[in-house]
């Protein structure tokens, strides 16, 4: 008899797949909806959609480079000229700073996308529906794993119950139990766990389809986006442009070599450092993976984490994906070397998308 396996298998599928559609409806909930901001999404807004909460920090960090209120060695080492901030996040960077208002670099953008209001604006951005959190795409992510290894496990009780419905059936002449093998039964289940995959789609990115189109607008109309809150900026259109596209667009080749520079934790493979795999604080947008792409491209933002997100999306974690930025140029207050730490949400710099 193989009615014992099938009704366990059913049970596993059925859990599974109800496990992954709960998950699925909480990670695209979106409490505050209105619509797609087209070219008015702020700045830093855009910048973390684009890039994740490195990406986020660096435009800041170009920002205030920009108008002469903070300074970059080749070494790395930035030193706040003027304390005071234009926003709440230049405020967490000129804290990073410290008492005597001079840090390196990596050690600096890494306490910066841990800061309040840098999460703020991946909580902000999900809010409206245009990313992902982190804890909820995480799992998400996991029911999808488990409804897979509960298809695994519905293909295993049927070929056992097909070996013990063969062994009853032919064993003795005229004593076993007729009809169709069992096997088919089981295979008709594993087709349903295909079904709900495919439907129950989750993706890579911590970037929703609605941040998708978002970033595609633009990265469209026919001129650079010159971002609404930049506007006593310097050079508004390259920093619309690094929000988008990455630090790699700055020239400066001696900004880009101190913004380069690999934190210690990452260089001694002690920890991972970006946003979108890894281990990280739960729910922070600088830890875990999924939302990580190249930030290059509007379809693949990162968090500056290890690649999953991403991110991911999502801020940090081990094999990441806001990776290296590796093109910082001028005037930037980015850097190639994740904006994570070993003793953060973030990990070691990984590919999940170089900033560029």
């Amino acid at each position: 008899m193989w009615r014992p396996e099938f009704t366990i298998a059913c049970t596993l599928m059925l859990a599974a797949s109800l496990n992954l559609g709960w998950a699925g409806t909480r990670m695209r909930r979106v409490p505050d909806p209105q619509g797609l901001p087209g070219r008015g999404l702020p700045l830093l807004d855009a910048a973390f959609l684009a890039g994740g909460p490195r990406r986020a920090v660096e435009v800041a960090l170009v920002r205030m480079h920009q108008q002469g209120r903070v300074t970059i060695s080749r070494a790395g080492l930035v030193t706040v000229t003027d304390p005071q901030p234009w926003d709440e996040v230049e405020a967490a960077l000129v804290d990073a700073a410290g008492p005597q208002r001079q840090r390196d670099l990596p050690r600096l953008r890494l306490e910066a996308m841990r800061s309040p209001a840098v999460q703020a604006i991946g909580e902000r951005l999900a809010d409206r529906g245009l990313m992902r959190r982190p804890a909820a795409h995480r799992r998400a992510r996991t029911a999808r794993r488990l409804l897979v290894l509960a298809m695994v496990l519905t293909l295993a009780l049927g070929a056992m119950a097909t070996v013990g419905w063969t062994n009853e059936h032919f064993g003795s002449a005229g004593d076993g139990e007729p009809g169709f093998p069992p096997f088919f039964a089981f295979v008709g289940l594993f087709g349903y766990g295909v079904l709900v995959l495919a439907v129950a789609g989750v993706g890579r990115s911590r970037v929703s389809p609605a941040g998708r189109r978002q970033l595609q607008l633009m990265h469209t109309g026919g001129r650079p986006w010159r971002p609404h809150d930049a506007a006593a900026a310097p050079d508004p259109v390259l920093l619309g442009a690094l929000a988008l596209g990455g630090t790699a667009l700055l020239a400066d080749a001696a900004l880009r070599t101190a913004l380069s520079v690999v934190p210690p934790a990452a260089a001694s493979g002690a920890g991972a450092s970006d946003w979108p795999t890894g281990a990280g604080m739960p729910g922070s947008w600088c830890g875990t993976a999924s939302s990580c792409g190249s930030t290059s491209s509007p379809h693949s933002p990162s968090g500056c984490g290890a690649s999953s997100g991403c991110g991911a999306a999502s801020g940090c974690g081990s094999s990441s994906s806001c990776g290296s930025s590796s093109g910082c140029g001028s005037s930037s207050g980015c850097g190639s070397s994740s904006g994570c730490g070993s003793s953060s949400s973030c990990g070691s710099s990984s590919s999940c998308g170089s900033s560029t």
